[in-house]
């Protein structure tokens, strides 16, 4: 088998001193090659589900007030996404654990089957609180899809041909993100709702019969019993403080007894959470890494850019209808100058990290451009020509982030800790976004009344503001080298 990109010698041992050696000397990592064909059928059996994942991440932006409508409960109709990234959120360091002991193709299996008994229940739904729980079941299974699909590409392929990898994943992932809301529209307008879920069991058949040629990967088992109490302390403390921001305000005031319960629940649970993972063996979140200020970091960063990508996703077809008055299906397609912007920048950012191996200006100059182009959302009088340029300017943007950071993190942890070190980075991302997109909502909906758009100016200075937190963090993330560029790797 391969080495992995720090092998069993991490560059977290020792107390991080090789990884502190690491910012200014090349990380070791494997130069075994693979070929064009293994590359070819590699990709093709892992993308599917991790597309599968993504795209019902934001499938329902646009579809949801049709959905509301057919089921009944419109206030509640935010639940069906964040229920969705709260699940993929508690199932991401789980699975990225399982996934080291029990090999991670396996785990991915189990995540498909897990995702397509959601999908499946989710199309059969009768009433809202049904579909919810729906939602549960498949952001449990696409969070582990999420995970274990990139896990998987960085155990099998070396890092310098990895970045190959990443691009196109994160062409993948940003595609799906953005046009998810495209897609709900186009088949809520001419199909019934229930094909957005039931369509995923003939991919998953196709992909299950994908993934079952790959080799089933190494086992790194712990020995350690699973933090069961670390997961309930985390769902508890997510659910709670997420439900007082989506909820205060409008279900009941933000001073009121109601809402300080609420409140100090999930504070009370998150306090316990981080004192029990300081504590226990084999902590639910990976705590020994986070302890490493560069892993710290970038965890940091992808948190911020995530909550800037899934509110934009979903505010701006939100803004649009509301605000300026555009139809459900238009509104979802203006958000194809976004995900243009985040192929391009994901494109650009990738090759320049393949020639040089040196990742730490690119989600600097990124996210900096971002924060600019969302802040003159905030500031300019808005038309279609407007919101397609700072659209691909946001775009461009933040499609600089997960290829270089996933990388990153991947290479400095070593190939032991590498599901851990890819949970870590999903967990960031997922968390991220269904914070922001809570606290951009609430924001945009405090303010926004009678079809004006204040409401909506301010989220975007939101964002704008996190943009630019995301910026100043990526700029103090010591730089790192992860290879040199003295030999160029063929692909044969």
């Amino acid at each position: 088998m391969r080495q992995g990109a720090a092998g069993a010698d991490s560059p977290l041992k020792d107390g991080g001193a090789k990884l502190r050696a690491a910012h200014t000397e090349p990380v070791q990592v494997m130069t075994e090659r693979i070929s064009r064909g293994e590359f070819f059928n590699l990709y093709t059996a892992v993308f599917l589900p991790m597309f599968m994942a993504a795209v019902d991440q934001t499938l329902l932006a646009t579809a949801s007030p049709h959905i509301a409508a057919a089921l009944g409960g419109v206030r509640d109709t935010s639940w069906i996404a964040v229920a969705y990234l709260l699940a993929s959120a508690t199932a991401v360091p789980f699975f990225g654990r399982l996934g080291d002991a029990h090999g991670r193709r396996n785990v991915l299996l189990v995540c498909l089957g897990l995702f397509t008994l959601g999908s499946l229940a989710a199309g059969a739904s009768i009433t809202l609180p049904q579909l919810i729980a729906a939602r549960v079941v498949q952001g449990l299974g696409g969070g582990g899809l999420m995970i274990m699909s990139q896990a998987l590409i960085g155990e099998l392929v070396p890092p310098r041909q990895r970045v190959r990898f990443q691009v196109w994943f994160g062409l993948l992932y940003t595609a799906a993100s953005i046009t998810g809301p495209v897609l709900g529209g186009v088949v809520v307008a001419h199909a019934s709702w229930r094909w957005l879920f039931l369509a995923n069991a003939p991919l998953a058949l196709f992909a299950a019969w994908r993934l079952l040629r790959l080799p089933a990967g190494d086992k790194h088992p712990s020995g350690h019993a699973a933090d069961i109490a670390g997961n309930v302390l985390f769902a508890l403390s997510a659910v709670t403080l997420l439900y007082w921001l989506t909820s205060g305000g409008h279900r009941f005031p933000w001073l009121s007894a109601e809402s300080l319960v609420w409140a100090g629940v999930g504070l009370f649970a998150l306090v316990f959470l981080v004192r029990h993972e300081l504590r226990h063996v084999a902590p639910f979140l990976p705590v020994e890494l986070l302890r490493e200020r560069t892993i710290g970091r970038l965890a940091m960063l992808v948190s911020l850019f995530a909550a800037c990508m899934f509110s934009l996703v979903f505010l701006l077809p939100l803004y649009l209808q509301f605000g300026r008055g555009i139809s459900v299906q238009a509104s979802g397609y203006l958000l194809l100058p976004v995900v243009g912007g985040m192929v391009v920048g994901a494109m650009v950012s990738g090759q320049i990290l393949r020639r040089t191996g040196r990742p730490h200006w690119i989600p600097v100059t990124g996210m900096s451009v971002a924060s600019v182009a969302l802040f003159l959302f905030f500031f300019l009088e808005q038309s279609d020509q407007y919101t397609l340029v700072l659209g691909v300017m946001a775009g461009m943007g933040m499609g600089t982030v997960m290829s270089t950071t996933q990388l990153t993190v991947q290479t400095i942890a070593g190939r032991q800790k590498l599901g851990a070190a890819t949970a870590l980075v999903a967990l960031s991302r997922t968390m991220g976004g269904a914070v922001g997109t809570a606290l951009c909502g609430t924001i945009a909906f405090l303010s926004h009344a009678g079809g004006d758009e204040p409401g909506f100016r301010l989220a975007f200075l939101f964002l704008s503001v996190l943009a630019a937190l995301a910026a100043f963090i990526a700029s103090s993330v010591p730089p790192i080298t992860l290879w040199t560029t003295e030999k160029k790797l063929p692909v044969e």
